[in-house]
């Protein structure tokens, strides 16, 4: 997930996203994504439930987002 959400928004926002570094961006949507699995594993009791997924898609649209776009 942390290499394909910047990819992917990289191939729609190209001119966008120039300055940002892919690297940092991967970075960053990794750590988040580490935080975002942690939070479903403690609140949710286990892993792989449909909401844990969904904010994993949340936060690394998010994070690419802050770090590039906005």
């Amino acid at each position: 997930m942390a290499f394909l959400v910047p990819s992917l928004a990289r191939l729609i926002w190209w001119k966008s996203l120039a300055s940002a570094g892919w690297w940092r961006q991967v970075k960053v949507v990794a750590m988040i994504n580490v935080v975002v699995l942690l939070l479903g594993l403690i609140v949710l009791g286990r892993d792989g439930a449909m909401w844990t997924y969904a904010g994993l898609v949340l936060a690394s649209a998010l994070t690419v987002w802050w770090t590039g776009l906005r």
